[in-house]
């Protein structure tokens, strides 16, 4: 009988190496995707505004100039609105750094031109499911965005 439980015991430590190793290689290839050697396309979900005086909860993109879908190329180290988006420019990051099971882009933007409304911003993405949260302080205003991202297909 403790021969026979032995041989169970033994099948069962198999199956389970067996299935840790086919998790390990889902989860190694998920995050290839959020290594920066892929675009990705990202899509703005809420937004939160905050000010001295007051919090808005759910502001539209349109109001603070952010695309409500966009992409990331990080060849030319941008993130650009998708062609359907009513918001048109630009913005580079200057700095990608990888960290835990993250993804770090961060740059600085001095926005619409005549306009005294620069401003420093991050994006962190979940290197696990490619949701992200962007923060961006300008003077005496800060912005937090929740998104997702996903990579890009290559038929894309």
């Amino acid at each position: 009988m403790v021969e026979n439980l032995d041989k169970k015991t033994f099948k069962y430590k198999i199956l389970f190496g067996v299935v840790i190793f086919f998790i390990s290689l889902a989860t190694i290839a998920i995050a290839g995707d959020f290594d920066g050697s892929k675009p990705l396309s990202g899509v703005t979900g809420k937004i939160i505004e905050i000010n001295q005086y007051k919090i808005i909860d759910d502001v539209d993109p349109d109001t603070v100039g952010l695309p409500k879908k966009f992409l990331i190329d990080f060849n030319s180290k941008t993130l650009r609105p998708s062609k359907d988006s009513l918001v048109r420019r630009t913005i580079t990051f200057n700095s990608l750094e990888h960290i835990e099971n993250k993804m770090v882009m961060q740059g600085v933007d001095e926005g619409v031109e005549g306009v005294d409304d620069g401003l420093a911003w991050s994006l962190t993405i979940s290197k696990e499911n490619g949701n992200a949260i962007l923060s961006a302080a300008d003077d005496g205003v800060a912005y937090v965005v929740f998104g997702i991202y996903k990579p890009i297909k290559d038929n894309q």
